[in-house]
């Protein structure tokens, strides 16, 4: 089994706030986050996917999670790339 750490971007551009999650399918949590049941902190917001990675165990995947929460210069790079 896969797992991916992903980041989402608001479609809004007034508001600019990213959201870096894991999950065992990426599009399906998308929808998730879109549909108001996702994290709390993205509720009442649109999402678009523009980051994902793929890791083969949970473990991988929740360490690279972790380390893109706090790496800021890492979630700006990948937003400058999209």
């Amino acid at each position: 089994m896969s797992y991916f750490v992903y980041m989402i971007k608001t479609v809004n551009s007034k508001i600019n706030k990213t959201y870096v999650g894991y999950s065992i399918n990426p599009k399906l949590r998308l929808v998730k986050h879109n549909s108001n049941k996702g994290a709390k902190s993205t509720k009442g917001h649109k999402w678009k996917l523009i980051y994902t990675k793929e890791f083969n165990t949970k473990s991988e995947a929740l360490t690279y999670e972790y380390f893109l929460k706090k790496d800021r210069k890492k979630r700006l790079s990948i937003i400058n790339n999209n």
